[in-house]
């Protein structure tokens, strides 16, 4: 009974939107936050087709890698928002839309530029970056320069990267270029100080409050089961990566903040969020945390989710979604951490601080 209470007041918690005055939104990233850009792509990283979106409430795929809405839906609620920020490739992303901001996103994407080769015709960050200085200009054109700055300076920013530097990367194949050239200690700090040049690249473009997820549990995703996995225990080579990963991250965002005199990036430790769930699935009602709800082989970890693969009928009793992307309802879950989780999980401020503190300061 103790854990089902826990569980409704972690998600009636997060029900409803802490703020009534929405504030522009934009998202950099990887396919845990891409909401659609790789649709307008010639690239096989896409999830535009069934049975993705099969929760949505137009029950159809708009390109998220989940069976209804990701992270940045959830967080746009949180804001106020009456829509997510549109995919910046949308043709619709124009006029008034432009104020609510825009997802720059693209699935397969790394912080550096081998990353997702494989995946061809993808928007890798530099070129995100570059549409981000696009959209301010359009943006000037609709409400002045002036304007326009204070939107994106008073914005809130997402940006998820990392994982696929691992797994569609440095662990890719055997012995793969960057393993050759890197053992993981050495990999870690050389990706950490790319990561930091696109962050203050992303600060000179305007961004003021930057949410900076960090790595999750690699090792413990269906698709990492079922090529490494006889026994459904998390891989342990894999699970070096967060391990090494998330301080380092952290402590580069110190390193800027003091740089910039201002507390602009704010760690996520995504790793520590899908570890409660994945660590204990039947404490926050889920059946399973190592079988994906949509896939095929082994713990449903091989191949995409498509119209062929095995899909189960409670979407909302299964942690993982496909190969890689947790459902809709283990997003709120996380979610809930961005919102009132403490230190060990945002550092050096939850969202809901952020949301009260620029409040109170007009930000």
């Amino acid at each position: 009974m103790a854990c089902c209470i826990l569980f409704l007041s972690v998600f009636l918690g997060i029900l409803a939107p802490i703020s009534s005055a929405a504030r522009a939104f934009f998202v950099f990233g990887d396919s845990l936050v891409d909401s659609g850009n790789n649709n307008y792509l010639a690239t096989t990283a896409r999830a535009d087709a069934p049975p993705y979106g099969l929760d949505s409430a137009e029950h159809r795929a708009s390109g998220r890698f989940s069976n209804g809405k990701n992270t940045p839906d959830i967080l746009s609620e949180q804001l106020g928002a009456a829509e997510p920020p549109l995919p910046y490739l949308s043709p619709h992303l124009d006029g008034q839309k432009l104020l609510i901001g825009a997802n720059f996103a693209s699935a397969g994407i790394g912080i550096l530029n081998d990353t997702g080769i494989q995946f061809a015709n993808i928007i890798r960050i530099e070129k995100q970056l570059y549409y981000f200085e696009q959209y301010q200009q359009r943006l000037s054109k609709l409400i002045g320069a002036q304007e326009a700055k204070r939107l994106v300076n008073n914005g809130i920013v997402l940006i998820t990267l990392g994982g696929n530097d691992f797994v569609n990367n440095y662990y890719l194949i055997p012995y793969s270029a960057r393993s050759r050239e890197f053992s993981l200690p050495d990999y870690i700090p050389f990706v950490i100080s790319e990561y930091k040049k696109v962050l203050s690249k992303l600060y000179g473009l305007g961004a003021r409050r930057v949410l900076v997820t960090g790595v999750g549990p690699l090792g413990c995703v269906p698709a990492e089961l079922a090529l490494r996995s006889r026994t459904g225990a998390c891989d342990p080579e894999l699970m070096r990566v967060p391990d090494l990963w998330n301080p380092q991250l952290t402590k580069m965002l110190g390193d800027l903040n003091r740089q910039f005199g201002s507390d602009v990036f704010i760690a996520v430790n995504a790793d520590r969020m899908h570890m409660d769930i994945v660590m204990n699935p039947g404490s926050y009602g889920f059946v399973t945390s190592k079988i994906a709800c949509c896939g095929q082989g082994p713990y449903n970890g091989i191949g995409l989710c498509t119209i062929f693969s095995n899909v189960c009928s409670n979407r909302d009793a299964y942690v993982f979604w496909d190969a890689y992307h947790p459902t809709e309802r283990a997003n709120r879950i996380i979610f809930s951490q961005f919102m009132t989780g403490s230190s060990e999980y945002m550092y050096p401020m939850n969202l809901s601080t952020i949301l009260k503190l620029d409040a109170q300061n007009q930000y």
